[in-house]
């Protein structure tokens, strides 16, 4: 079983602030023997990649980058023997997009070549891994170079909202020509930064939560007693945190997605829902 949590902040001084409030809230890795952990992040112009230690207990804090950052994407999931953690590992990364899928498709194998060949050559040469998460993620890709969007700055969260959707429709109409009837696994989470995109599809339920400001930082060390006139106790008031994870200890504070639901949320932090195409 795999686990997704993402977070787009307000205040890319304060992710790690934004990680470490959640401590207790969330589960990084369900299934123990998961051996592929990965973790994304922005430092300015540049998207960096961190691979986890899958041996080692993996906390909030271990999430956070040591540099500002708006956004992060982590991923939790096993690799069979044989794969190779180096390409097969998520989040995925392309341009300034990262990118995660949830849970693996069932008896996806045949159609691999099949929806690759929907992909333009120079995206099906980024696919270098065995993974169909990896092949998910060339399709999102190739919805975004035709609408002209892959790095437009301005790009709008409903637009990149309704690409990742449609994307889940085209896997899942590809399932339906190939005779699979049943709900497939397509839990995906995508970032760029700016937006922060996630739909759900399929059993395994997806949550998110709004963190408003607070003047209190365990992480920082301000508390009550630190003067209003610090700097630090400003910042932590204005910062908002939308955050989505696939495995929370109690629903209390968070809202489940609805099956076919595409959550979509921009640099205002505003939340949007987009319903099934």
């Amino acid at each position: 079983m795999s686990a997704i949590l993402a977070a787009l902040s307000s205040d890319p001084n304060l992710l790690r602030c934004e990680l470490h409030r959640l401590t207790h809230q969330v589960v990084l890795r369900p299934d123990g023997h998961a051996n592929a952990l990965g973790v994304g992040s922005y430092a300015q112009e540049e998207v960096l990649l961190r691979r986890l230690a899958p041996g080692t207990d993996v906390t909030l804090d271990d999430l956070g980058p040591p540099h500002e950052s708006e956004a992060v994407l982590f991923h939790a999931g096993r690799l069979p023997p044989g794969r190779s953690p180096e390409e097969n590992t998520q989040p995925f990364r392309a341009r300034h997009w990262l990118f995660a899928h949830q849970e693996p498709l069932p008896d996806f194998a045949p159609l691999r070549a099949q929806l690759l060949a929907r992909v333009p050559e120079h995206l099906q040469r980024q696919v270098r891994g065995a993974t169909d998460s990896e092949v998910l993620f060339a399709l999102f890709l190739t919805r975004l170079r035709d609408s002209g969007r892959t790095d437009d700055p301005r790009l709008e969260p409903a637009v990149a909202g309704r690409l990742l959707r449609d994307t889940v429709r085209e896997v899942e109409d590809a399932l339906v020509e190939a005779g699979r009837v049943r709900t497939p696994p397509l839990n995906l989470v995508a970032t760029n930064g700016a937006v922060l995109l996630a739909t759900r599809c399929g059993e395994s339920p997806l949550y998110y939560t709004r963190l408003e400001g607070s003047a209190e930082c365990a992480h920082c060390g301000v508390d009550a007693n630190t003067p209003e006139t610090q700097p630090a106790v400003g910042a932590h008031r204005r910062r908002r945190t939308v955050v989505v994870a696939s495995h929370v200890t109690r629903t209390q504070g968070w809202v489940e997605l609805s099956p076919g639901t595409t959550l979509v949320v921009g640099t205002d932090l505003q939340v949007q829902h987009l319903p099934p195409a």
